[in-house]
């Protein structure tokens, strides 16, 4: 690989990493933990608000790594992806039903 080649592909990393992190900034923004945390922290310590919020975050994103490493090395590509779809229907005709 040539310097310039290498440049590139730096390049190209950094702008996928910022695009990623923007991203999940965006996404999470808002949500109902989010709001939880910030009025926790305007009445307890932030700093241990803010330790308790990103360790519950990290272990549950780590045992969804898990289960999602195994269960997909058991089962097939397909049967994830339309089990996946079929829940997403369900949950969204329940939504929808809520709101009605």
């Amino acid at each position: 690989m040539t310097e310039e080649e290498a440049q590139a592909a730096q390049k190209n990393t950094r702008n996928a990493v910022v695009a990623a992190s923007v991203a999940f900034f965006l996404a999470e923004l808002g949500d109902k933990t989010m709001l939880a945390t910030i009025t926790l922290a305007t009445k307890e310590n932030a700093f241990g608000t803010w330790l308790g919020s990103t360790l519950g975050m990290v272990a549950a994103d780590a045992l969804a790594i898990l289960v999602g490493y195994h269960l997909g090395s058991r089962l097939p590509e397909k049967t994830i992806r339309y089990g996946a779809s079929v829940l997403f229907v369900v949950f969204g005709i329940l939504l929808i039903a809520q709101g009605i």
